[in-house]
């Protein structure tokens, strides 16, 4: 994983990632919530997002997600479950477990993500 520069992108990275983190628990937890009382705290979970990639933007960063893209050799994360598949596989990322942070000048910390098999 590449290191950032300063103590302070650091924290402004970790904290972007826990944020990501909480949004997508939080909206799991309200596909479960009937649609009359998720509607409310999905307005609030979009505003926690959007506050999180405002946030990043000014520090220079933002969060890449390559769910549902084809996998290929150096994408910047690490692959859980690359070792389940053939090296010939056609391979898509299933699920972004940690986001991809790019900055200005490249990637600032690298993803983790789980793959599978692509359509035929």
């Amino acid at each position: 994983m590449p290191s950032s520069d300063s103590p302070l992108e650091q924290c402004v990275v970790k904290m972007a990632i826990e944020g990501w983190r909480l949004s997508r628990n939080f909206a799991r937890v309200l596909s479960l919530l009937d649609a009359g009382e998720s509607a409310r705290y999905a307005n609030q979970i979009r505003f926690h997002q959007k506050s999180v990639e405002e946030s990043l933007q000014s520090a220079g960063m933002s969060i890449f997600n390559v769910e549902g893209y084809a996998f290929e050799p150096g994408i910047a994360a690490t692959a859980l479950n690359l070792d389940e598949f053939c090296a010939t596989d056609p391979l898509v990322v299933d699920q972004m477990m940690e986001p991809i942070i790019m900055g200005v000048e490249g990637v600032v910390h690298e993803g983790t993500i789980m793959l599978r098999r692509a359509p035929r």
